[in-house]
């Protein structure tokens, strides 16, 4: 009880806080006094700095917590750090949308009342061969949004071995469920042939369900139906593509469903992210027959799901660059990531190892393989150079945690105990920061 004793009290504490207001002070000097009184309870000793820890939490409290990473993984759409960059394009959108007023629900040309969904819905349905689109804010929205407006409190049919489980633990029967409509199990885990949807149609039926396996794959005795078999049977397809591929020109992508196929075999919606392989903001599309897509913008969730300005500005930017297909690998740091050449990614990664080793780390190149991640193209291996460098003297744990509080944190991965730094992730005036981030974690 004498070490709890000798804690001053919060307003003696707060009085040696310099630099925030009073009530700032009186919460930081607050909460560095509750911590302290739980490690005496626990055993243990109170800091000797209590009034520095106390400053320390005060300035905090004016600090962002979602701070700019330097991603160092190789994994391109890593979804803990934030997925796809947003190209140059989509980044001067947000800012001028954020500045001040937009038009973003009014029509310039008559004076009245427009809709968010003008500003992307022609883009869309160019790029993708569609007779209209709905964008909401991300892409399992899509999917129900397009689940409740086509089969809400009918019959939805999906493959057993397309019940999947997405993201942050979102099953598909979840969704499903909450759409309204009533799941409809055919086939098997790892076969489902066009007879076995055909035998399950019925009066209540009302639209069939294709969910792309997007972060895993069935491999051997498999088989599952075509999207232009599925349209023939007559009733509506949802068409979950999760990735949205817009660029079929692009190396690597050739197991990722095309949405313009989905659109020409009939689907009546389907769905994808922006913020995966399409390489924008997050949001998601549903595209598809006008029909449908009316259905979907007259659905009560789609005011509930809907795309707010900043992520709109965004998209609109990043689908522009699709309009030259020329120019877009380049142009979406996402494709340029995917397509990056070998001279490209080992003139980056001597940069890192001259900038390192010149600081005295102990750096070699060493071939490696990174990933896509986020869902998409779990199979491709991209296979190029990366920095492994010696943790000495904290070892690999104490110097991850140094990279990770860093003023630019900064995030690679391990192998064989040492440090993996790959510069596929890392873009081109990434670099100092990255070598002095490293230089200064080493010490």
């Amino acid at each position: 009880m004498g070490a709890l004793r000798s804690l001053p009290s919060v307003d003696e504490l707060s009085r040696h806080i310099d630099g925030v207001s009073r009530e700032v002070a009186v919460r930081a000097a607050r909460a560095t006094l509750g911590e302290a009184r739980t490690r005496v309870l626990a055993g243990s000793q109170a800091s000797d700095d209590l009034a520095g820890e106390a400053q320390v939490r005060a300035a905090a409290t004016f600090e962002p917590t979602l701070k700019e990473v330097i991603n160092a993984t190789g994994v391109i759409l890593h979804t803990n750090l934030g997925r796809a960059p947003l190209p140059a394009a989509a980044r001067d959108a947000v800012t001028r949308a954020a500045e001040g007023y937009s038009n973003l629900e009014y029509d310039l040309e008559t004076g009245r009342r427009g809709s968010r969904q003008d500003h992307v819905e022609s883009l869309a349905a160019e790029l993708t061969g569609a007779d209209a689109a709905l964008v909401v804010n991300n892409g399992a929205a899509a999917v129900l949004v397009a689940s409740a407006a086509l089969a809400g409190r009918l019959e939805l049919i999906v493959s057993r071995g397309q019940l999947i489980e997405i993201g942050d633990a979102f099953r598909i029967p979840s969704i499903v469920a909450q759409s309204g409509a009533t799941l409809v199990e055919v086939g098997t885990t790892n076969r489902t042939h066009v007879e076995d949807y055909a035998a399950a149609m019925t009066e209540s039926t009302g639209a069939i369900l294709r969910v792309h396996q997007s972060n895993f794959r069935s491999l051997g005795f498999v088989e599952d139906v075509a999207i232009e078999d599925l349209c023939r049977l007559g009733a509506p397809v949802i068409d979950d593509l999760g990735s949205g591929v817009l660029a079929e020109h692009v190396a690597g992508t050739a197991d990722e469903p095309s949405v313009r196929r989905s659109i020409e075999a009939g689907c009546a919606a389907v769905c994808c992210s922006g913020d995966k392989l399409l390489g924008g903001p997050q949001a998601g599309l549903v595209v598809g027959r006008r029909e449908a897509i009316a259905r979907c913008r007259a659905h009560p969730l789609a005011r509930v799901v809907r795309i707010d300005k900043l992520s709109l500005a965004a998209l609109e930017a990043t689908l522009r660059l699709y309009l030259d297909p020329g120019a877009v690998t380049s142009q979406v740091p996402v494709l340029a990531m995917l397509t990056a050449s070998d001279e490209a990614l080992r003139a980056r990664a001597e940069a890192i190892r001259s900038g390192l080793s010149a600081d005295g780390a102990e750096v070699e190149i060493v071939e490696t393989s990174a990933k896509v991640g986020g869902g998409a193209l779990p199979l491709l291996e991209l296979t190029g150079p990366a920095c492994s460098v010696d943790p000495a003297p904290h070892g690999l744990d104490q110097l991850t945690r140094r990279l990770r509080s860093g003023a630019v944190p900064v995030v690679g991965r391990a192998r064989e105990r040492r440090l993996l730094l790959d510069p596929r992730t890392v873009a081109d005036g990434q670099v100092a920061a990255l070598v002095s981030a490293v230089s200064a974690a080493l010490g």
